[in-house]
């Protein structure tokens, strides 16, 4: 008996192990993910808090119209590469090779941390970029086409946030169709869909109301 209790009790820490792994590189995605690249650039850059300038969006598109390229760029960047990490590098570490739902799990943390930073009060983005680096390490594929949708609807529209839309939504389809023996990245995928679509609620209610900002004008504080 005195045995038998001995090994049920190693089997104890050998199971912990993997799962406190996977709880540590959870928090590590999610406050990756949360890093406030725009918050920072508008501080570095000009002084100033985005939340009360422009869109009050921290992101991308809303660096760009108050600080420029020169901050937009590698704040887009490095959004994208924070929902990236979590899929290549934490899940790898976590045992990945064991889970597979682990690195779209990762994957989704680190874009639930940009878009609800605790840096910033809980506030961040919208996230695409990090979504979008988040698909790119799991089906990069389905996120160049729905770059190059983003990109034409942009042209032919200039809304940022309707090419958004219309882009991430394009995202669940080419996976179904390009990998259908992938469960979880394509019911991930739908999930953050929603999320992003959520999001964007204001937006939405601006384009149906014809009162959205387009890309290469300056918006007003709305």
């Amino acid at each position: 008996m005195g045995v038998h209790r001995g090994a049920a009790h190693d089997q104890v820490p050998a199971q912990a192990g993997p799962a406190l792994n996977a709880i540590l590189a959870m928090l590590a995605s999610y406050l990756l993910g949360a890093t406030p690249t725009s918050y920072i650039a508008g501080r570095v850059g000009r002084g100033i808090d985005l939340r009360a300038h422009g869109s009050k969006n921290l992101g991308a598109t809303n660096v760009y119209r108050i600080l420029g390229w020169k901050y937009a760029i590698p704040v887009a960047l490095f959004d994208i590469a924070k929902g990236a990490i979590p899929v290549l590098f934490f899940s790898q570490w976590a045992g990945a090779a064991q889970h597979p739902w682990l690195p779209v799990v990762l994957g989704g943390a680190a874009v639930l941390g940009h878009m609800f930073s605790p840096y910033v009060s809980f506030k961040g983005g919208k996230g695409v970029a990090t979504a979008a680096g988040m698909f790119l390490a799991l089906a990069p594929v389905a996120v160049l086409l729905a770059i190059l949708v983003w990109v034409l609807s942009l042209w032919l529209t200039g809304y940022v946030s309707l090419s958004s839309i219309v882009a991430v939504l394009t995202v669940p389809v080419s996976i179904s169709l390009l990998q259908p023996g992938s469960p979880y990245t394509f019911w991930a995928s739908v999930a953050l869909v929603a999320l992003i679509i959520f999001a964007h609620r204001r937006n939405i209610s601006r384009l149906v109301a014809g009162t959205e900002n387009r890309f290469r004008t300056r918006p007003t504080d709305q």
